[in-house]
């Protein structure tokens, strides 16, 4: 499992003339999902997110974390964060898990990034063509891959 994380000002997301998704201060999370992605890799990567200080304390260091802050977090599924580019100008996307795993690990990644942070998680819609806005605070861009525990 695959996140980048973006701190942000506020973030929206699109689908159609709908708005499913709006938020202030918080996180922008885009999630791309492979095959052998399992719940341990869920509740790492969850705890992980919520818990990682990149939000300003009181003098301005990186000490804080998104439920320090009561920061909101929008979750995108994302399968491009899985292409491969070695080959040619096409990327390819045969790594990332088919909707019948993806679904199930997407909604329960959902599900347990609620329960760590405490509160409701807004997301876009699976499989779904999104326009993604957001100011980047910062920036601050993060990217984590639970298969590449350091």
């Amino acid at each position: 499992m695959k996140v980048v994380l973006q701190r942000v000002s506020k973030a929206s997301v699109t689908i159609g003339k709908e708005i499913p998704a709006v938020i202030g201060h918080g996180l922008l999370i885009l999630l791309g999902i492979v095959e052998d992605d399992t719940q341990e890799d869920i509740n790492w990567l969850t705890n992980k997110i919520v818990n990682l200080r990149i939000f300003g304390d009181n003098n301005g260091l990186m000490n804080r974390s998104v439920k320090d802050v009561s920061g909101d977090i929008i979750v995108v599924s994302q399968f491009t964060l899985h292409a491969l580019t070695k080959k040619g100008n096409r990327p390819s996307y045969i790594k990332a898990a088919k909707p019948d795993i993806a679904v199930p690990l997407y909604e329960n990644f959902i599900k347990q990034l609620e329960t760590d942070l405490g509160k409701k998680v807004q997301t876009g819609q699976f499989g779904a063509m999104m326009e993604v806005g957001l100011v980047n605070d910062g920036p601050v861009t993060i990217i984590i891959d639970s298969k590449d525990r350091e």
